[in-house]
């Protein structure tokens, strides 16, 4: 077994911690303890005094009731018992692709996305296949080529939503139709879903509401503010695929430990303090965002439906120069963006807006004047 370097997280495990200026980051503007515990009438006093209290032993290995009760309210169709914690949601396609594909299966992966979702499959000896997704089409792929694309053999079909690096959003109608395909092959989907659009006009719903093969994964490091604590879950009707994944989960992680589990809990139980918290930094910080693209001739953007992570494409830039660039621009300003290459993108830049606005502002800032000199 052979796994390709993880590209964007290979990037910020050599150079987020150079940076004074981190634009580069998809997560929502992280909670302390404090905030979290803050969301309690009682300012969590009661919630420690019972954590301090509590002995750290494994704990729920499927995660606790608290837990997967407050998952389950995430979903229409998904029952609490098919419900399972995962180390963030990293550990939950890694569970579930492990536990559906193996050697010569044929998967489908929209292309490029997170890199998981295509590369562990590769590496477990799958023939994968890309769904391209294309820029004129607002980030999205087209579905007549997933239908060209789609094999009496297909075994998995794996979507990112909201998508990795761009932002793009595969609305309930769009879906139905992925649905229909994967359905006529009885192929399964598995979606990432760590990127919730936090508009109320934006039409958006979990794969495993929607298909009986469907396979949710999330967690609460990007919507929900808190990667510190490493949970996320996936989400299921299937009962007998859950079963799989649970033997699965016992030879990789046994649980993800009672802090964790407990702060998780606490956090999606107040999940609508939360949300208003993300939906106001997300308004504010993209109306900033918009007004720079706007008034900067060297970049271009689609601009992401309120969802923390968007894409940005330089005008004038030599795509072959996109991690160059980035390198020295880190060195020179201490801006951190993440250079497309790195999702198999040149030419384009990861922006992470959601950070506070002050870094927000700077850093956009300094990224102009570093575009000028850089031209000349």
């Amino acid at each position: 077994m052979e796994l390709v370097q993880f590209g964007c997280e290979d990037w910020l495990n050599v150079w987020e911690k150079s940076a004074t200026l981190d634009i580069a980051q998809s997560t929502i503007e992280a909670l302390s303890l404090e905030e979290i515990l803050s969301f309690e009438p009682d300012g969590g006093k009661a919630f420690m005094a019972k954590l301090m209290k509590e002995q750290f032993s494994y704990g729920w290995i499927e995660g606790s009731p608290a837990f997967k009760t407050e998952v389950a309210k995430l979903y229409q169709r998904v029952p609490e018992d098919n419900i399972l914690s995962t180390n963030g949601a990293t550990g939950a396609n890694f569970l579930s692709i492990l536990g559906l594909v193996g050697q010569g299966d044929h998967v489908i992966a929209q292309y490029p996305s997170y890199q998981q979702l295509y590369d562990w499959p590769k590496t477990l000896g799958a023939q994968v296949d890309y769904w391209q997704i294309k820029e004129e089409n607002g980030w999205l792929p087209a579905i007549d080529e997933l239908r060209q694309m789609v094999k009496p053999t297909t075994k998995l079909i794996c979507l990112n939503n909201a998508a990795q690096p761009t932002g793009a959003i595969m609305t309930p109608s769009f879906l139905s139709e992925v649905i229909e395909i994967a359905r006529s092959v009885d192929a399964y989907l598995l979606c990432d879903e760590v990127y919730l659009p936090l508009d109320e006009e934006t039409d958006y719903a979990p794969i495993a509401d929607l298909y009986e093969k469907g396979i949710s994964t999330n967690s609460i490091s990007k919507t929900y503010s808190v990667p510190g604590i490493r949970v996320g879950w996936i989400a299921t009707q299937d009962r007998n695929l859950c079963y799989e994944f649970r033997k699965i989960r016992d030879y990789t992680m046994i649980s993800t430990g009672v802090f964790d589990d407990a702060v998780a809990s606490l956090v999606l139980k107040h999940r609508e303090k939360v949300l208003a918290r993300a939906r106001q930094i997300v308004k504010g910080n993209l109306a900033i965002l918009k007004d720079w693209v706007e008034q900067e001739p060297l970049v271009s953007m689609i601009f992401p439906k309120a969802v923390s992570v968007s894409f940005l494409k330089f005008e004038e830039l030599p795509p072959n120069k996109t991690e160059e660039f980035a390198i020295q621009l880190l060195k020179e300003t201490g801006v951190l963006i993440i250079p497309g290459n790195r999702f198999d993108l040149p030419g384009y830049a990861r922006i992470g807006y959601c950070t506070d606005e002050k870094t927000l502002r700077e850093g956009l800032r300094k990224l102009s004047e570093f575009l000028r000199a850089y031209q000349k």
